[in-house]
């Protein structure tokens, strides 16, 4: 006997007409996607603290004041944003990889990244 090449997945949706326009509505036991996926200001915030620091140690630029030139931001705004750059490993991948929401605003993210490596993913997550 053969196995089928095709695969049925069933996704129970709602129709409802509202205004005249037909709705498609999801189950209500559905979680939402926003919930699952991380913060984008997070995510950009980390991108531009990694490739900042990387032009300091390449020495594409030389100073943070050079940095925040470039981008048109102030040097307070830079010198702050990459201290994410600084954030522990272990952080960092449950963040992006993992993409785990973190229990802290981005402005507390940044100040966590001063602490020890070893307390930095208690301090974020929980």
């Amino acid at each position: 006997m053969t196995t089928p090449d095709t695969i049925r997945i069933f996704v129970p949706l709602e129709y409802r007409r509202r205004n005249g326009r037909t709705q498609i509505l999801p189950p209500e036991n559905r979680l939402d996607a926003e919930d699952r996926q991380q913060d984008p200001d997070i995510l950009r915030a980390l991108a531009r603290a990694w490739e900042w620091r990387r032009k300091l140690e390449t020495g594409e630029a030389n100073t943070v004041s050079d940095l925040a030139a470039d981008a048109g931001l102030s040097d307070r705004h830079v010198s702050r944003q990459i201290r994410l750059a600084y954030l522990a490993p272990a952080v960092i991948e449950r963040l992006m990889v993992k993409q785990e929401i973190p229990a802290v605003r981005i402005i507390d993210l940044i100040d966590i990244a001063a602490r020890p490596w070893e307390e930095q993913e208690c301090a974020v997550f929980g």
